[in-house]
């Protein structure tokens, strides 16, 4: 595991990012042989065909406007072990921003953050449009949101697929922490919960992943992975929260929500809102941003104030009921 503050933990692993950045490359933890990302060119070439034919038949600008229509969403989850210093912890979940995708995006965000007072801020990752493209233009929204963000205990993010390893230092410089397959943990009135941040999982999978996973400290643990795509590690090493983004929930789908595209390897089912795998339970963003074409249908998208509930045991609710 990168300890944190380990300055050539940090070195080595950004020497192994970039070469699989440029090389191309995807890992993921079912697909764990090198692949290139070939796929992705006629992908493209099909979204750009898309995007023509929306704006044929006049649905493009609607879809732009849905982009920019996301809201805050409100989720209580509640959990038997947490400890009970915690029991209404707010996080504040903000997942693929891609702020370089469709102009005005960082401001909406910003006023609608500005609103909310939390006890921590999690970024779930991809903040560019291209995958690894260049970063400098999306800088100075990483200032802007931290200081928008109201968040006793600070703005912790992780990287997405879409995000280069030369991003972090521009990140951390706005006085965000980077998690990159390490631990943090957060004290409140002499109690704790700690944060396992990893690397993408989509792309840019390594073994360091599980490694961080089993070695994060004991106690109420929550996950911070760019893809729901890791929770059977999690889960197995005892996780009981696990916060991811990536899919977009969709972003275009059909009435009902059916998602045309996931762009999940595996856990297909988890790819929006509230999921239990095993004894763990995630939760899914749908995201505030866009990639690809510059539309959502079908598909709203949100930023998730996330508040962690104390569950009573059915045994200790009999103990109080009968005193």
């Amino acid at each position: 595991m990168l300890v944190p503050g380990d300055p050539e933990g940090r070195r080595a692993w950004a020497v192994a990012r970039r070469r699989m950045e440029q090389g191309r490359e995807k890992h993921s933890p079912v697909r764990r042989r090198r692949r290139r990302k070939q796929h992705w060119d006629p992908f493209v070439h099909l979204l750009r065909v898309a995007e023509v034919g929306l704006r044929l038949i006049g649905l493009h600008r609607r879809g732009v406007r849905n982009a920019l229509a996301f809201a805050v969403n409100r989720i209580d989850l509640a959990f038997v072990d947490l400890p009970p210093a915690f029991d209404g912890f707010r996080i504040l979940q903000i997942s693929d921003p891609h702020f370089d995708a469709v102009p005005g995006i960082d401001e909406r965000l910003c006023a609608l953050v500005a609103a909310e007072a939390v006890d921590l801020c999690v970024l779930t990752g991809d903040y560019l449009l291209k995958n690894g493209g260049s970063f400098a233009q999306v800088l100075p929204c990483f200032v802007r949101l931290a200081a928008a963000v109201e968040a006793r205990h600070g703005i912790v993010a992780i990287l997405g697929n879409h995000d280069p390893a030369d991003l972090v230092p521009g990140i951390e410089a706005s006085g965000i922490r980077v998690l990159i397959n390490e631990s943090l943990t957060v004290d409140r009135a002499g109690e704790a919960i700690h944060l396992t941040g990893t690397d993408d999982v989509h792309y840019f999978y390594t073994d360091a992943v599980p490694t961080a996973l089993a070695a994060a400290p004991a106690g109420f643990r929550i996950a911070l992975v760019h893809s729901a795509e890791a929770a059977a590690l999690a889960d197995t090493v005892g996780f009981q929260l696990y916060l991811a983004g990536h899919t977009h929930g969709g972003q275009v789908c059909l009435p009902g929500g059916r998602p045309l595209f996931t762009h999940l390897t595996c856990h297909q089912a988890y790819a929006r809102g509230v999921w239990q795998h095993g004894t763990m339970t995630g939760y899914t963003s749908t995201g505030v941003g866009v990639s690809g074409i510059p539309v959502r249908f079908n598909c709203p998208g949100e930023l998730a104030v996330i508040t962690l509930r104390r569950q009573v045991r059915a045994q200790d609710q009999l103990a109080l009921s009968s005193q």
